[in-house]
């Protein structure tokens, strides 16, 4: 495991992780982040995929993690630039030095969605997209929506007002999150264009492009997507990609939970066979 930072193009340093395997198979994989959640979560995965030859990238956006600066008080950042800035660059850095292997991204939640706002996309073989849909309140069902929609409606604009920035660990959302981002994040749960509007703000969108096979997992009883909301995803935002749906059952996961981030933790290592088998697949 090597630890690293790469300077982006507006000369931020995103703190970044390599798992190299022992035995090379010239594959790597890419992991993009859910919203608020540090890298660390997804070292157990890459170790994993890491014994099977694969070379593992993770990273921290800004804001985020390792990536933070001290304070987050008016620090300027937004989703935008997770996507077309900080993303960018791993993918500038995986051509540089890996330019050989066959490439893959498994992006997590908001990570699936920031692939629209990089014309790299182009260079993975395939996608996994893991608990990731277009986020909408009106995609959600009732009780989810109406939480959706205090949370992010009303209570993320004043306490983002108030903090200058949004404290979204006191409300059980993760690692706090810069002003902008967590406005980009309000825009994905309250703007009904959702993942399409935050494309069309970022001046680029290079989603409908995109013409890989994807595989698209969701947990039974993550309680934050549905059904509908994954295909509207796939369907109004990545409509030439090729989707194979994977819906996993809380009876696959030995403690009986998977949820929206779960499925990364150790205790879940069976269902990481999943990716895998995907992936290795002709």
């Amino acid at each position: 495991m090597e630890s690293f930072t790469l300077k982006t193009k507006d000369g931020f340093g995103i703190s970044a992780t390599c798992f190299r395997p022992e035995f090379c198979s010239k594959k790597l994989l890419l992991i993009n982040s859910a919203t608020g959640v540090k890298q660390q979560v997804y070292f157990s995965l890459a170790k994993y995929m890491a014994s099977f030859g694969y070379t593992v990238l993770t990273y921290d956006y800004r804001g985020i993690g390792q990536s933070k600066p001290a304070s987050l008080r008016s620090f300027r950042a937004t989703m935008r630039d997770w996507g077309s800035l900080d993303y960018r660059t791993l993918t500038d850095y995986i051509q540089f030095q890996f330019p050989e292997f066959e490439k893959y991204c498994l992006g997590h939640s908001v990570g699936a969605l920031i692939l629209g706002m990089n014309p790299e996309s182009a260079i993975f073989n395939r996608f996994v997209f893991v608990s990731t849909q277009k986020a909408f309140v009106g995609n959600l069902d009732f009780r989810t929506a109406t939480l959706g929609y205090i949370g992010f409606a009303l209570l993320l604009p004043a306490t983002t007002a108030l903090w200058g920035y949004f404290p979204a660990h006191r409300f059980g959302l993760g690692e706090s999150l810069p002003k902008g981002s967590a406005h980009d994040w309000r825009t994905l749960v309250i703007n009904r264009k959702s993942t399409n509007k935050l494309l069309e703000r970022n001046g680029e969108n290079f989603a409908s492009s995109l013409n890989q096979e994807v595989l698209v997992v969701r947990a039974e009883d993550d309680t934050w997507l549905t059904e509908k909301a994954v295909r509207k995803l796939m369907e109004e935002t990545y409509p030439n990609m090729n989707p194979t749906y994977r819906l996993l059952a809380t009876t696959e996961s030995k403690q009986g939970e998977i949820g929206h981030i779960n499925f990364f933790r150790s205790y879940n290592r069976n269902l990481w066979k999943v990716v895998l088998d995907y992936l290795e697949r002709d």
